[in-house]
């Protein structure tokens, strides 16, 4: 029986286009350009990170945001970046009796921006105020003790089967991908993506009646 459904946030719940957008205004490069970037380093199995050092070597992320934020355009997360399935979703997760948690590699801003969206979910945790983040096996134990129920009875969904999926089958977790964003739908139909998942999904509103039958 699944108690608890826990969801990665960046490209799960949220659509990065804005941030990606900002990114490349603030370094100074067309959106196209970092798009391209993005996909190349998805592609090449790279994390998303890298897609910015390629326009500037030798980044540090950290230190970016920090001045990012003191110039008044740091992150920021709205309404409109969440995609439309979500508050359907969630709610119908709760309704049915599961506990809905949002856990994935966010700043501790992004966590708090989200906590003032009101979402229907139990809890919310960023990487950032953990002090851990995916794919650490560290990252999954935090998510364990921090979840109700055992770990065959919690799911975790995300887009991306190096972050998400791999290291949350490891930890003894169920786990859903949903087909979106550059990973979701470039590994979607691979053994190490969609195919490790229990299960793969194309909306998130698909999940409360596949997981009722479970």
């Amino acid at each position: 029986m699944i108690t608890s459904v826990v969801f990665d946030i960046g490209e799960t719940l949220v659509d990065d286009t804005r941030e990606w957008h900002a990114w490349a205004r603030w370094l100074g490069v067309p959106s196209h350009t970092m798009s391209a970037l993005v996909g190349a380093v998805t592609a090449l199995g790279r994390d998303n990170a890298d897609a910015l050092r390629l326009v500037r070597p030798g980044l540090d992320l950290s230190a970016e945001r920090r001045a990012r934020a003191a110039a008044g355009q740091g992150e920021d997360l709205t309404e409109d970046d969440l995609y439309p399935d979500v508050r359907p979703a969630l709610a119908e997760l709760r309704r049915q009796g599961h506990w809905v948690g949002l856990a994935g590699n966010q700043t501790a801003r992004a966590g708090m921006l989200l906590r003032a969206l009101g979402l229907p979910a139990d809890a919310i945790a960023a990487s950032e105020e953990w002090g851990v983040a995916k794919p650490d096996p560290a990252f999954f134990e935090r998510l364990i003790e921090w979840t109700p129920g055992e770990p065959e009875e919690i799911v975790y969904v995300g887009d991306h089967p190096a972050n998400d999926i791999g290291p949350a089958n490891a930890a003894g977790l169920r786990t859903a991908m949903v087909r979106r964003g550059p990973w979701g739908h470039l590994w979607a139909d691979d053994p190490a993506g969609g195919g490790a998942a229990d299960w793969l999904v194309n909306s998130l509103t698909d999940l409360p009646a596949l997981l009722t039958t479970s």
